[in-house]
């Protein structure tokens, strides 16, 4: 017999997000994805000078918050069609890849890893052989038995005192748990020191940035970082150097520590590559430009078809028209209405909200829909990561065969790339693309240096706004996937201005033609072992990195559309 399962509200998530399933036989068979806030950052646009939306549109998450920065400016730029300077497109590169490894870490270890990992059953754990386990597969420093002893010391404190702390509202005991508690020790060790880890790309992004989360440097036209070495209150190579060390820390980390991590919940949670596919339509972008007219780029992006990686067609530049002309967004299941038939492109975007309720075959979300040419897309590192693979871009492909092999000789029997079309996937493509960041950071902090000794200093160049019309979009390749950003620019004010999100991309409801989103798609088919207790449907929206915030919308001025009691 069929049963409903509502999981209001998603947590260890950023936002609002109520999932709703039907289960029958032990395996969901219908889904809906339903963001369940709002937000008026387009509409408070609206007016402005161009050159403030960086600053605003970051508001819009306080967890993705130099992805919109970095997009808006760049959406801005393609109006005018300006350059950037070169030092400051390896600046920009530098803080971006350091969030996007932040964002990482703390995505697999703090927020999802808890599907997985029972950290009540590490209290059984030997620490010995834990850390032979561990040590085994890694020389990371960490992994010694002293470590595992004081980490089995702190989690005894942690339930000793009733309150387990970060680790409460587990699914402890759940039949679909099955690591051993020497592997669960590892975790909530490797938990711990993830901590640190995170710190130092924090550190790379507030010395660039001057603070996290929030930068302040960004400006359309480049950078506030003024270039010198003869003043202390400027950007410096001393500066430079001193962000040196946090990247290679993260690099240790990433190589000694995450990458293994993943292959290893891969190999023990073998079965879960044959779960939440979903749609395998994948559009992710270019990103990490090295030139100034943003045409060359350290990571390839593009569109790949039906999980054809031979169908793969690139996105080549900022401005691609391949892009610009394919993206539209539908409200027929969303709580917006449009003045004219939908779906609309996002230039011509509206955000007029019509809220109903929740109805299953209505309007039931306030994410809208968004299309590439027609059809659903799913966005994120597995879209990026099979991009590059698929374009030949070796250092992709050598991190993703490092994981696989890691995890085949675990598993004693071979993974193949095809295993990535699934939940488990989506991790092992996040740790895949945390290690091609660290190398993009480093190279850009080489290539700033290397710059600036050819005497090269310049960071900005100032931008003019010409009368009547022009129109530009921005993407950029965010840690949750393909990030833009749409202005109207009108008299050297915005007209109109609209972003288009991952988790909009991801988490949005049905379209115009009722195809379900790569969220609800991607629960079709996965395992319920206890109905009360749905932890499978969170380890599939989990491995997406859901962000709400940035994916709702907006409500108008004086116009009540919900109410909302405080408990």
């Amino acid at each position: 017999m069929s049963k409903r399962i509502t999981i209001d509200p998603i947590t260890r998530i950023e936002g609002h997000l109520r999932i709703d399933v039907e289960v029958d036989g032990g395996k969901v068979t219908k889904a809906w994805s339903s963001g369940q806030m709002w937000r008026g950052v387009e509409l408070i646009l609206l007016g402005r000078d161009p050159r403030d939306a960086w600053a605003i549109t970051q508001r819009i998450c306080g967890v993705c918050t130099t992805v919109h920065a970095m997009t808006s400016v760049r959406a801005v730029e393609n109006a005018l069609n300006l350059e950037v300077p070169v030092n400051a497109q390896f600046i920009r590169n530098m803080i971006i890849s350091a969030h996007a490894i932040h964002d990482h870490i703390v995505h697999f270890y703090h927020l999802s890893a808890l599907d997985w990992v029972d950290v009540v059953s590490a209290l059984k754990a030997d620490p010995v052989k834990t850390a032979q386990l561990a040590e085994s597969l890694s020389d990371w420093p960490l992994n010694g038995r002293h470590v595992m002893t004081q980490t089995l010391e702190k989690l005894k404190t942690f339930v000793g005192s009733g309150q387990l702390g970060p680790f409460t509202n587990g699914y402890w005991g759940h039949p679909a748990m099955k690591l051993s508690p020497e592997v669960n020790l590892l975790a909530v060790a490797h938990y711990l020191q993830a901590l640190d880890a995170q710190r130092h790309a924090n550190k790379i992004v507030t010395l660039l940035g001057s603070k996290s989360p929030h930068i302040q440097n960004v400006a359309v036209g480049g950078v506030s970082n003024p270039i010198a070495t003869d003043s202390q209150s400027v950007l410096t190579v001393e500066r430079l150097l001193a962000l040196k060390p946090h990247m290679d820390a993260l690099t240790d980390f990433i190589n000694k520590v995450y990458l293994v991590d993943i292959a290893a919940i891969g190999a023990f949670y073998a079965e879960w590559t044959k779960y939440g596919a979903g749609v395998t339509n994948y559009l992710s972008c270019p990103d990490f430009p090295m030139d100034s007219k943003g045409t060359q780029f350290l990571v390839p992006g593009g569109y790949i078809p039906n999980a054809d990686l031979a169908q793969y067609k690139p996105i080549t530049a900022f401005g691609d028209a391949y892009l610009r002309d394919g993206v539209e967004e539908g409200v027929k299941h969303a709580w917006y209405e449009y003045s004219k038939p939908g779906p609309l492109h996002p230039y011509k975007g509206e955000t007029k909200p019509a809220y109903t309720d929740f109805q299953d075959d209505g309007k039931y979300s306030w994410l809208k829909a968004p299309t590439f040419y027609g059809k659903r897309a799913q966005v994120g590192p597995l879209a990026s990561v099979l991009a590059g693979v698929a374009a030949g871009h070796q250092p992709t492909i050598g991190y993703a065969t490092k994981v696989l092999d890691t995890a085949s000789s675990l598993l004693g029997s071979k993974i193949p790339l095809a295993a990535l079309h699934s939940t488990i996937g989506r991790h092992a493509a996040r740790a895949v693309r945390s290690g091609v960041m660290a190398e993009v950071m480093v190279q850009n902090w080489q290539a700033l240096i290397d710059n600036i000794g050819k005497g090269d200093t310049k960071t900005f160049n100032k931008p003019t706004f010409p009368k009547g019309e022009v129109m530009g979009y921005g993407f950029h390749e965010a840690p949750r996937g393909l990030l833009s950003h749409w202005t109207v620019i009108r008299d050297g004010k915005i007209a109109n201005y609209q972003c288009v999100v991952p988790s909009t991309w991801n988490a949005g409801p049905r379209d115009d033609s009722d195809n379900i989103g790569p969220y609800e798609a991607s629960l079709m088919d996965n395992p319920i072992a206890d109905a009360e207790l749905p932890l499978e449907v969170l380890r599939t929206v989990h491995s997406f990195d859901p962000c709400l915030a940035c994916a709702v919308h907006v409500v108008e001025d004086n116009k009540e559309v919900v109410q909302v009691k405080a408990l």
